[in-house]
Formats: structure tokens, sequence, C-alpha cells
């Protein structure tokens, strides 16, 4: 019976970018500097025409969200239909060289203020009384930034919503040294600390942004109330006579 062994073979040598990267990268977190905050990646402004953000229904109440880019003309990788859905055509053909997508935190990310947003923010999207919100959520802060928008709240399985960005966020792409990488940006020109302070001021936050009313202190019951308000009801006690 044949045997298979581990291959031993030498790895295999890293491009010159590739390994100036990684030097930077080793050379900031030895120092104790977060790659954020170096400014590791540049950006680049990208044709947001060629871009669809789209948000996908997931089981019962769930949505993903989906970044779909056009890289050439014919065919369309995506379609809007009458009821204003977006309909995924690439998934009818082979999109290799014509479609590219964008799925999860390995092909966009946040960047604001010209840098790369903390790794703490997650993007996520959810409902409320206005439709779906696509928001920049951290778990240990109270308010979500507000990156994209839609009025629009169908759930179908074989179509997505389409959302749009709310002003000031743009896509752009990121760059190393001048050569951009295939990374897509979620990208605000204000800092992160800015951006916070004015979700912040926000009337919609929290409970009320849900649509859902904060519950109410319980009502203490006063011992003065008489017959007539709505406090317990004293009863006249007639003692037993046998």
């Amino acid at each position: 019976m044949p045997r298979t062994y581990p291959d031993k073979r030498s790895p295999q040598p890293l491009g010159p970018r590739t390994a100036a990267a990684l030097v930077v990268a080793a050379g900031l977190t030895a120092a104790g500097i977060p790659l954020a905050a170096a400014s590791l990646f540049d950006s680049q402004p990208l044709d947001e025409q060629r871009f669809a953000v789209l948000a996908r229904a997931v089981g019962q109440d769930r949505w993903t969200l989906l970044v779909l880019e056009q890289i050439k003309t014919r065919p369309l990788c995506w379609e809007k239909r009458s009821d204003g859905l977006v309909n995924p055509a690439l998934n009818g053909f082979d999109f290799t060289g014509i479609c590219s997508r964008y799925l999860d935190s390995n092909g966009y990310s946040l960047r604001t203020g010209g840098s790369d947003m903390d790794s703490a923010f997650r993007l996520r999207i959810e409902s409320d009384r206005r439709g779906l919100v696509l928001t920049a959520f951290d778990p240990n802060r109270a308010v979500p930034i507000v990156v994209a928008r839609s009025e629009q709240v169908q759930r179908k399985r074989d179509a997505f919503v389409e959302l749009k960005l709310e002003p000031g966020w743009s896509l752009e792409r990121r760059a190393y040294k001048g050569r951009t990488l295939s990374h897509v940006y979620f990208a605000h020109a204000e800092p992160t600390t800015t951006l916070l302070a004015k979700a912040g001021q926000r009337p919609s936050t929290g409970a009320s942004r849900m649509g859902i009313s904060a519950p109410r202190p319980p009502q203490l019951i006063s011992r003065n109330t008489n017959r007539l308000g709505k406090g317990p009801i004293r009863l006249e006690v007639i003692p037993f006579r046998p």
C-alpha cells in the first residue's frame, strides 16, 4: 500500500514587495505600534458606478454584506429588477475576469481619517424603522456609525437589496507603495473619534433606533390611595361570632 510523507521541499521565496511589507509590519509590531496607526497602507478612489453594495438575506432575519465590481462592461454582473431589488446576474455565467465579489472582511474593511479603522469595528446590517442600515459596530462602544442605508426590506433568496452610502462615505482601493491591492475600503475622510461623536448626537440611537420603546420603571403603590384611586382597597374586617 503506498504511503504518503510530508513534503520536505523548501518553501517558495517571497517576492520583494511582499517581503518588504512583512519586514515593515514585523518592525512596527515589535515597536508596539498598531498597523492602523502607522498607516501601512494607502488608498485610491474608485469609480463607484462600477460597484454595487448589496444586502443578502440569510435565514429568517439575518443579512450579510456583499460588494460586486463590474470589471468589463459586458455581460452585466447585476441587474436592477422592477420591484427595486437587484438580480445577481453573474451567477448565470463564468464571471472570471468580468466581475469581482467581495464577501467578507478579507475583501473589504473600514478606513477613516486616512488610516485603517480599529480592527475591533465590524460591518453589520440591521433593520430599523427606515429600512436596512449598514453600520460600523464595536461591541465595546454604545453607538454604531452608520455607513449606508436602504429603504427596501424585501427578503428574497434570489435577489439582493442595494445599499446607498451615507454622505461622506465612499469606496476606495487599498494600495501599498503605489500598487493597488484586491481589497476595498468603506472610507471616510474624518477620523473615527469624530464619527463616533457625531453618531452619539443622533436622536435615534439604541432602542429607539430599532423602533423599540424603552421599558418604564415600575410604579410604586401608595398606601394612602383612596377607594376611587388605583391603589389597593381596604376591606372592612367583620369578626366571626359563633
